[in-house]
């Protein structure tokens, strides 16, 4: 006897492997969003009821009735296929040429939350997801093979945290905008670092950066300038914000496990503690909530949900349902959003961002390079993230590089893979060019 079955196929193999996810012997998914919606694309099995006598034989006279299976529903998604080729393009020739450990490139719309890409490399094949990567020693347990599966399997941009750096910078900004404790006009010296609770804070340019208004400590990426804007608020005030902006929830993203924020307990909290937050250390985020919070900073100060979810279709390509995601307005005020979108342009346009330059274009982002826990191990973590065009959002992205060898600063690292993203999509997109 030869049963008919069905098995899952992915036509492009690693593209997005660790967003779509997989299923298992049973079809059911197991990671991904194979695993969030699952019960929209799982169907019903179709069932064959027969009669049988009290021994459990099949009762022939008697007949048999069928119940048809049902189809499972299409799935549509927002991720855009040559967006993801292309992140996942970039990603991977960032991880040869730096020889890091991992590169993640997220592209999203800042205004709806949909997310067009979510590179993170190195991918694994869906069509064989249990391939454990070549050189693996042939004697490990089951355990030690399905512990080496999950960290191939994982997502960094959901399931992992780490501490953002300077990117950070745009929160204490807009806070420090919102609450009026400074504006772009604020000036501040900076003679290469700060003293606080007889801490000794430095800035990475050792030498200071002088006197200078508060737009060129952002095109700096100023460490003592952006500590002063957190202790002018305070701890209670920037904990307050830290929680308005959205930083102590989930994102909401759907896909399965996305990890909180680690942030010290208000109660803990000293003027070190809030110091080393200012400038984005001492606690740890996943790429996606910076993504999100920094959209809400500069859409007009609305905190949308990231997603990839649109809607399901039948067979027949009908919309059965289209998918709703939650939206909290008044962020921050538009006026704010104005002048952080107006600031973060100047990073890109003058300041440490300028390798995020796109020609024709407006961008606005920040750079950032963080050290990876303990300390001192030599280990840093590039980033970027920008936005197109600079006065009216479309597309914000985030590229993110894990362990780079050689330079390992974001503005040389990280800013340059945003440029050559952008150079592409936002013609793709439909996107004017500016011309002064």
């Amino acid at each position: 006897k030869v049963d008919e079955d069905y098995k899952r196929y992915y036509p492009y193999d690693e593209l997005g492997s660790k967003v779509l996810g997989f299923t298992g012997g049973d079809n059911q998914g197991i990671i991904g969003l194979e695993v969030a919606y699952d019960k929209y694309m799982e169907g019903e099995l179709g069932k064959i009821l027969t009669v049988t006598d009290a021994r459990g034989i099949e009762v022939e006279s008697a007949g048999e009735r069928r119940i048809e299976p049902v189809a499972g529903l299409d799935l549509c998604i927002s991720m855009d296929l040559n967006i993801q080729s292309y992140a996942t393009q970039l990603a991977n020739q960032a991880l040869a040429t730096k020889q890091a450990d991992s590169v993640s490139i997220l592209v999203m719309n800042p205004k709806s939350g949909a997310i067009l890409a979510m590179a993170n490399v190195p991918e694994f094949n869906l069509n064989q997801p249990f391939e454990l990567p070549e050189g693996t020693a042939e004697n490990l347990t089951q355990e030690e093979q399905q512990n080496l599966l999950n960290g191939i399997w994982r997502n960094g941009c959901i399931n992992d945290t780490y501490e953002p750096g300077s990117t950070f910078k745009i929160i204490t900004a807009a806070a420090g905008l919102s609450a009026g404790v400074v504006t772009p006009e604020s000036t501040f010296s900076c003679p290469g670092f700060i003293i606080v609770d007889d801490r000794r804070i430095r800035c990475h340019k050792t030498a200071g950066h002088g006197s200078q208004d508060f737009t060129h400590t952002m095109m700096n990426s100023c460490n003592p300038a952006l500590i002063t804007v957190g202790l002018r608020l305070g701890i209670d005030s920037y904990y307050s914000y830290f929680e308005q902006f959205g930083l102590k929830k989930k994102t909401g993203i759907d896909l399965p496990g996305e990890a909180g924020t680690i942030m010290h307990r208000k109660e803990d909290m000293g003027n070190v503690e809030l110091a080393t937050v200012s400038f984005g250390q001492s606690f740890q985020i996943t790429p996606i909530q910076l993504l999100t919070t920094v959209s809400s900073i500069i859409n007009g100060g609305k905190r949308i949900t990231p997603h990839f979810g649109v809607c399901t279709k039948d067979a027949e390509g009908n919309v059965v349902e289209s998918f709703e995601y939650p939206v909290t307005e008044g962020i921050v005020s538009e006026e704010v959003s104005a002048t952080m979108r107006g600031i973060l342009e100047m990073v890109v346009k003058e300041g440490s961002g300028s390798n995020g330059k796109v020609e024709g274009f407006r961008v606005g982002g920040k750079t950032a390079t963080s050290q990876t826990l303990p300390r001192g191990s030599g280990r840093y973590i590039a980033s970027f993230v920008g936005f197109a065009p600079a006065d009216d959002p479309q597309v914000i992205a985030l590229a993110i590089i894990n362990n780079p060898q050689g330079v390992y600063y974001g503005g040389q690292v990280a800013a340059p893979i945003v440029r050559q993203l952008y150079e592409n999509i936002l013609p793709y997109l439909g996107i004017a060019e500016y011309h002064e």
